[in-house]
């Protein structure tokens, strides 16, 4: 295989990256990102909503360089790779003639685009699933342990980057189940294995946080076919923008001639079979499929090179999207340019307003991991993320945020705070509120324990365990409790007081790192058949959290 790259390639990377890097620079953070930054300020094998990659990615690129490119550095680095490793998947002699339109077909693909400057884990996902092809491909032609070697620390990047890997993953097998018998195969599932060691202990140690969430905790909503199914194939057309009908042509023209194509064939098709069908379950995002961009970019330039007229429409539309996409791109960064207001205006204003206001005291958000982590890169000020029953968990869930601001002179941001002491406005008219707590404290991390199924029924005693992992004790009397009743869709519909009491009425105190039993009598909902119940905190009458898993109901 010829890997020579022609000089007008290098010469179109070059252009490329450097837009990507002058964007990563001058463009701010979005919500993401910032949170992602959060991350890699602890590192880890693991964080609450994904695996290390991304966090690895911009804790290396903040080694280099300060603030926003530091953040998205390697990710640049990442998307110009993956323009390199998919140009090598190509084995056609006729490509070096095909080089401006090559570049035109990918750089017009618009979430492939933004993924060029933006670190997301999506990022490394494009790169190592372009890196797993090729390789899997130069394994066909020479089956032996260093390839299967190779292919395994690949596969084991990929599962690094997102959990949807498994489906690249298992894509890639069922279009050459022969694979099951190939004593290389199975070398390469080992060392991928091996390699995903941290992760599996990091899942370990934390109850497997991450999966609980994902499979089980992950609030949903009833099913609306113009929201999740209509949804799904809207996001099918914004993966590409306005050459999309030319590029599911060359899918549909396209047949398996031989084991790697069936791969991508397989690939592409198993992704868009697999969310469909979950489209009937739950809203699919768009990031969710932008993996089908690696293969289906391989099939695309394939095909353009066998059908003229094809090429000539991905050239004459593909650069129509290029023109609009890199306008948007320049939106992102000068706000009054933009025909909508994005996520990265208007943020680093307001953190400076804040810091010139308060100084160095940390800042606390009520359900926002979203403005913690920005409001944290753009003051560096300690933030943290108070979540209560009606949010979600994030990594601010089980990190030490909370104990670097325990006890300390706060502001506490609350949309409803009937306190606020002050406010700052943000350029899209989003008001922040604040209020002072001079000393701070929470119990974010005390872990309620309601052994399920529960039977509801008229006399219901129950009992209820509170495990406290802090290293000191917790008064009683600053805690209340509540029994919060939800729908099939873990949607809170009731709110309920209750009053455990202690089994050992003469405990005062949770004791540090242990767990104290309470007894406590199940109050009837006020809904009709709820299906999960949860037990939560108010910690020195903070809104109550989500303290412990949400406990099946039978009936």
């Amino acid at each position: 295989m010829n890997s020579k790259l022609p000089r007008i390639f290098l010469l179109l990377l070059g252009v490329v990256l450097t837009i990507n890097l002058l964007q990563a620079y001058f463009t701010p953070l979005i919500f993401d990102e910032a949170y992602y930054w959060h991350f890699a300020q602890n590192m880890a094998w693991g964080y609450f909503d994904h695996p290390p990659m991304v966090a690895f990615m911009i804790k290396l690129g903040s080694y280099l360089f300060e603030g926003e490119l530091g953040v998205r550095l390697v990710g640049c680095i990442l998307s110009a790779g993956t323009f390199i490793v998919i140009w090598l998947c190509i084995d056609n002699p006729k490509k070096n003639d095909y080089v401006f339109p090559f570049f035109v077909l990918i750089f017009s693909m618009a979430l492939f685009n933004a993924y060029g400057f933006f670190t997301l884990p999506d990022t490394p996902l494009l790169f190592f699933t372009a890196l797993l092809l090729y390789v899997y491909k130069r394994f066909l032609q020479d089956t032996s342990s260093r390839w299967a070697i190779i292919m395994g620390i690949v596969m084991a990047c990929l599962m690094y980057s997102k959990y949807n890997a498994a489906i690249i993953i298992i894509c890639i097998l069922l279009s050459n189940l022969k694979l099951l018998a190939n004593k290389y195969a199975w070398l390469s599932i080992v060392v991928a294995l091996f390699c995903y060691i941290p992760h599996f202990i990091w899942l370990y140690q934390n109850d497997f946080v991450t999966i609980s969430y994902h499979l089980f905790d992950r609030p949903n909503s009833p099913y609306k076919f113009e929201k999740y199914t209509v949804g799904y194939f809207v996001n099918l057309v914004a993966i590409f923008g306005l050459t999309f009908p030319w590029i599911y042509q060359s899918l549909f023209k396209t047949r398996a001639s031989d084991t790697f194509t069936k791969a991508l064939l397989y690939l592409t098709y198993g992704v868009l079979i697999f969310f469909f069908i979950s489209s009937f379950n739950r809203r699919v995002q768009t990031q969710w499929i932008i993996v089908i961009a690696i293969p289906l970019a391989i099939i695309t330039f394939r095909y353009m090179m066998k059908n003229e007229e094809t090429k000539r429409w991905i050239l004459r539309i593909g650069l129509v999207n290029i023109a609009i996409i890199l306008y948007l791109r320049v939106g992102l960064i000068y706000e009054e340019l933009s025909p909508i207001y994005y996520e990265t205006h208007g943020n680093k204003e307001v953190a400076l307003q804040m810091k010139a206001e308060v100084g160095d005291t940390p800042l606390v958000f009520i359900n926002s991991y979203r403005n913690a982590p920005m409001f944290a890169f753009y003051t560096g000020n300690p933030t943290y993320s108070l979540n209560d029953a009606y949010y979600r968990r994030n990594q601010y869930s089980i990190d030490d945020s909370e104990s670097k601001i325990q006890h300390q002179r706060v502001l506490f941001f609350n949309r409803n705070a009937k306190n606020a002491k002050i406010s700052f406005t943000k350029s899209n008219g989003g008001q922040f509120h604040g209020e002072y707590f001079d000393d701070f404290e929470s119990f974010r991390k005390l872990e309620t324990i309601v052994e399920g199924p529960i039977l509801l029924d008229t006399v219901n005693k129950q009992t209820l365990k509170i495990y406290n992992p802090y290293d000191t004790p917790v008064a009683l009397k600053k805690l209340r409790f509540n029994v919060v009743y939800m729908t099939a869709f873990k949607k809170i519909e009731n709110a309920i007081l209750i009053d455990p009491k202690p089994v050992d009425e003469k405990v005062l105190n949770l004791a540090a790192n242990d767990t104290t039993y309470f007894t406590f009598s199940l109050p009837q909902p006020k809904m009709t058949k709820p299906a999960f119940l949860r037990v939560g905190i108010s910690d020195n009458n903070l809104p109550f959290g989500i303290n412990g898993k949400n406990t099946k109901i039978s009936y």
